[in-house]
């Protein structure tokens, strides 16, 4: 005892220099923030802001051009740069003498992401995430790119060896342009900052809409181009195996409503895509649930994060599709997407969860692909066979020439394969999962309401029902503000961010779809109310239509109305169809509602008529 009382105060000097060792190099002012994405940028040198005035203010006292750096926590992307970038010590010293640095998570502040992606295509016919933006001190964007590396690096064209700039090129040569000939790149800010508002605000002399046969008729063109009469799916070109595809809810949704309305080469397209979707890798065979999109022509290997944005689309999608076209397996992968969700991303109080992300152990699709010598070890012979004949492997490596991404060939033996399947998911459970990222979203849980009470009602599953009315009552109460405004993010400690338009028509769809499989009337009237609240704060009283923004909430350079859908609908389609729904529930007011559809149709006009795919989810709503 008397040598450890004389030894003590060295043993306390020792452990305060490994808890000083293990303390964080850097912390910025990230690591106040909530945000799991945010969070994985706290410790980063770069000295980063959230949005807000704060930064905001620096900037324009300053005189420094802003870097804005946008993503979200399951972009593998996003994870990259992170790591070669805004990790890097050179990097960030630069970054943080030259500019003012703001992190955004897109999730929690679609409203920036909005602008600023669209600014970004404007100038560059391009886009993704990580989304990375040089603005001026006053936000008008100049420049706007995705992932680059962090150094120069050889790149191959052709024949011939090129030099591929890197990151930190590009932030060097927009520091010396800015202290050299700034007025250049506000001019490029001031172009693109119009643009935006022609865009994004109403337009001066909106078009017409056009007859809804012209609209029908221009689409479906588009579509026969587009289409993949061989796989299924859109954006396809010919002789290129390799160019991504994403599901295209909207488009689904509007090939569901033409099927419906006799239009049988709609039913066609939408019955391949939705089999071949459903046999390919991008559905998880094992665990249920769709991936984020596939690499390929073929479905076969996806990226893999899981959204569930997505998968709550495509639940509804599925269950919807089984019965119109009388598709039993499609019925099965509806009962898969609704299972895993209620599995793994659902919370303790109904909640839903926003994403898987793709990686774990550093790479991506690791925790979901399988190795010939551990399906030969961990299989049966009778498994190892049935794996082949179902899933095609063991057999050609499909994924990295090395790696087995199943795949569904077909199986008869369907409590052998259930057995398979559990087998498969043991093996997987032992691997490090990928990072669940835990944040609530209003809009997306209301998505995911509306998909379970779909499913369930056609599927008759009342457990998909209940899930869905226990997440409503779960995020009617956190979400919803003693005034009676909806949050974004109700499920974050701290200042809450404002909902957005996507937030109250989504929630509000949920709400019309549990009333119509449970018949309960306390949904129609919570519907009722969100939708006058909704009217107060987000309607365009001179153009029609919904802005993305409440009149009581924006710090940026544009307030404007979206209409094109992206892998959500957009906030005006989905309003046009719950007040069609709300206008045939509550007859007293359906003059009005059916008024605000028209009007909100019109504002769309514009898109609608020239380029009506942009927009599918409003063109379904066109459909009788």
């Amino acid at each position: 005892m008397k040598y450890f009382v004389l030894l003590a105060p060295f043993l306390a000097l020792i452990a305060a220099d490994f808890a000083a060792a293990e303390e964080p190099a850097h912390k910025n002012r990230l690591h106040l923030e909530t945000s799991a994405y945010l969070q994985m940028h706290a410790e980063n040198p770069v000295d980063w802001y959230p949005w807000g005035e704060e930064a905001l203010a620096k900037a324009k006292e300053e005189n420094k051009p802003i870097f804005l750096s946008i993503g979200y926590a399951s972009c593998h992307w996003c994870h990259v740069m992170e790591k070669e970038s805004f990790s890097d010590e050179e990097i960030a010293a630069f970054l943080n003498k030259h500019f003012v640095c703001i992190k955004v998570d897109r999730e929690e502040r679609p409203d920036v992401d909005a602008v600023y992606m669209l600014g970004t295509q404007i100038m560059s016919q391009g886009g993704g995430w990580p989304l990375n933006v040089f603005l001026t001190p006053d936000g008008k964007p100049f420049i706007g790119l995705s992932y680059l590396p962090p150094r120069d690096r050889e790149v191959i064209v052709g024949q011939t060896v090129a030099v591929q700039p890197g990151f930190l090129t590009l932030c060097k040569r927009v520091a010396v342009v800015w202290a050299e000939q700034p007025d250049q790149l506000k001019e490029v800010g001031d172009n693109v900052t119009r643009a935006l508002k022609q865009v994004l605000e109403r337009p001066i002399l909106p078009p017409d809409l056009a007859e809804r046969d012209a609209i029908f008729r221009a689409f479906d063109r588009a579509l026969e181009k587009e289409y993949d009469s061989r796989f299924g799916g859109f954006d396809f070109e010919e002789g290129n195996n390799q160019i991504p595809k994403f599901p295209q809810p909207s488009y689904l949704t509007y090939l569901l409503k033409r099927n419906a309305s006799g239009q049988a080469t709609a039913g066609n397209m939408l019955r391949l895509t939705l089999e071949r979707m459903g046999r390919g890798g991008i559905y998880d065979q094992i665990g249920g649930g769709f991936h984020r999109y596939s690499t390929d022509r073929l479905w076969t290997i996806p990226h893999f994060e899981k959204m569930l944005y997505d998968n709550a689309q495509l639940l509804s999608i599925y269950a919807q599709a089984s019965k119109t076209l009388d598709e039993p397996k499609f019925a099965d992968v509806a009962h898969g997407i609704a299972d895993f969700v209620l599995a793994e991303m659902t919370g303790p109080d109904g909640q839903f969860y926003s994403a898987l992300d793709a990686d774990s152990d550093g790479e991506e699709g690791a925790y979901y692909r399988f190795t010939e010598q551990e399906l030969l070890d961990k299989l049966s012979a009778d498994q190892i066979r049935l794996s082949e004949t179902a899933f095609g492997m063991p057999g050609e490596p499909n994924f990295d020439e090395k790696y087995f991404v199943p795949q569904f060939f077909g199986a008869p033996q369907a409590g052998k394969l259930a057995e398979l399947k559990q087998t498969l998911l043991d093996i997987r459970s032992k691997r490090n999962k990928p990072f669940l990222d835990k944040k609530v979203i209003t809009s997306w849980n209301g998505l995911m309401i509306g998909g379970l009470a779909d499913a369930g009602r056609i599927l008759k599953e009342p457990r998909y029902v209940q899930a869905a009315s226990k997440a409503a009552d779960h995020l009617l109460k956190t979400a919803t503000t003693k005034e009676g405004r909806l949050l974004r993010t109700p499920d974050i400690a701290g200042d809450k961010p404002t909902a957005y338009l996507d937030d109250y028509a989504m929630l509000i769809e949920g709400l019309l779809a549990l009333h119509e499989a449970t018949g309960e009337k306390h949904w129609l009237d919570k519907a009722v109310e969100l939708q006058a609240t909704q009217q107060t704060h987000y309607w365009d009283e001179k153009g029609g239509g919904y802005f993305f923004t409440p009149d009581d909430h924006s710090n940026l350079i544009v307030r404007g109305k979206l209409f094109a859908d992206s892998a959500l609908p957009s906030g005006n389609s989905v309003s046009v169809s719950n007040l069609k729904k709300l206008a045939k529930l509550v007859p007293d007011q359906a003059e009005q509602y059916n008024a605000w559809v028209e009007e909100t149709s019109e504002a769309s006009a514009t898109l609608l008529n020239d380029h009506p795919t942009s927009t599918a989810r409003m063109a379904a709503e066109l459909v009788p």
